[in-house]
């Protein structure tokens, strides 16, 4: 594994992190296998948050007596003074730490977000306060919205961006990533899978690989996993034309609306099983109608459940009409169950 300088933080991290949401649904000694294999792998990056369950707890675990030798990351949703002391007294309690080398203000999508988080009580105030006390070295931001994490790091206030890249998801590459590096700003790839639509690895890392100063943070759930994404960084990186072929069918398939399951839509009020639902075209692709029909039966049945309430709508951070998609995956859903019947 080799090391880099994280922007002007003056730390050395990983070529590749990890980033812990997976290990949610993983036993707890599952997960410190999964996170102490990674550890002696040199993997020295791990980016959590407080609302990610039990990960924090995990790490800690697993991690607390190389504290010295990593580097873990941690976000906040609260915009108010006091919610931003809550999650972070509880993210250090279950880090099993008295301090955090990166704490991220997590998914600021608008102006609003942001004017709650400045405005006198507001949970950038507390975060300084954080700082003089030494419980966080570093402040960072995480965003959805490539307008307004331009304008985020363009404050200046930040010594890192978390933002999506991957070869479907470009914008960064040509907007934000080069203001982030020439002003020193550490630049965290989230969705180097776009949520999990893009299932070559091998393809996802040699695009990723092409950028210099990036630090991808795929999620692990498995000793395996690990091991798979580590070994692309045993050897130099090479882009051939049947890679870009490759890529290239993914961006046709999948288009510009789709689902990252990120599961911000969830849970739905009325029941309705959101995530898989909105996946329905890109399994049944993979799959075949006929396997798709019964392997997401229970999700798709859920789907007339829907009142079109908009909830989803509004936490969605991509904007993404999901009523309206959902109902155009149910009826391709019918069509194939009907189709199947008559055989």
């Amino acid at each position: 594994m080799k090391y880099f300088n994280f922007g002007n933080t003056g730390m050395n991290v990983s070529e590749v992190g990890f980033g812990c949401i997976p290990i949610i649904r993983l036993q707890a000694s599952e997960a410190v296998k999964v996170l102490r294999h990674a550890y002696d792998k040199g993997i020295n990056f791990y980016d959590t948050a407080n609302m990610y369950r039990d990960s924090e707890a995990k790490i800690g675990e697993a991690l607390s007596p190389f504290r010295d030798k990593i580097f873990i990351a941690s976000k906040t949703t609260r915009r108010d003074a006091a919610g931003l002391r809550e999650n972070l007294e509880n993210s250090l309690r279950m880090l099993k730490t008295d301090y955090l080398d990166l704490y991220q203000f997590h998914q600021v999508a608008n102006d609003t977000e942001w004017e709650k988080i400045t405005r006198e009580g507001g949970a950038w105030e507390e975060a300084q306060k954080a700082k003089e006390e030494g419980k966080i070295r570093f402040l960072g931001v995480s965003s959805h919205n490539l307008p307004m994490a331009i304008k985020l790091v363009k404050t200046g206030l930040f010594s890192t961006i978390q933002f999506a890249f991957n070869f479907i998801e470009t914008d960064a590459q040509e907007q934000l990533h080069p203001y982030a590096r020439e002003n020193g700003i550490g630049i965290l790839i989230m969705k180097p899978f776009a949520g999990g639509v893009i299932d070559n690895a091998a393809i996802a890392f040699k695009y990723l690989r092409q950028s210099p100063s990036i630090l991808p943070i795929p999620g692990y759930d498995s000793t395996k996993s690990v091991d798979e994404i580590v070994s692309f960084y045993d050897h130099p990186n090479t882009v051939t034309e049947d890679d870009k072929r490759i890529m290239e069918r993914y961006r046709r398939e999948l288009g510009e609306v789709f689902c990252r399951r990120c599961e911000y839509c969830q849970p739905c009020p009325n029941g309705v099983i959101i995530t898989p639902a909105m996946g329905y075209p890109i399994v049944t692709s993979r799959m075949s109608p006929s396997v798709s029909v019964n392997f997401l039966k229970i999700a798709m049945e859920s789907v007339p459940k829907c009142t079109e309430c908009g909830l989803c709508v509004e936490k969605c951070p991509y904007e993404l009409p999901i009523p309206e998609l959902l109902k155009k995956h149910y009826d391709m859903y019918e069509t194939h169950r009907a189709k199947l019947s008559l055989k």
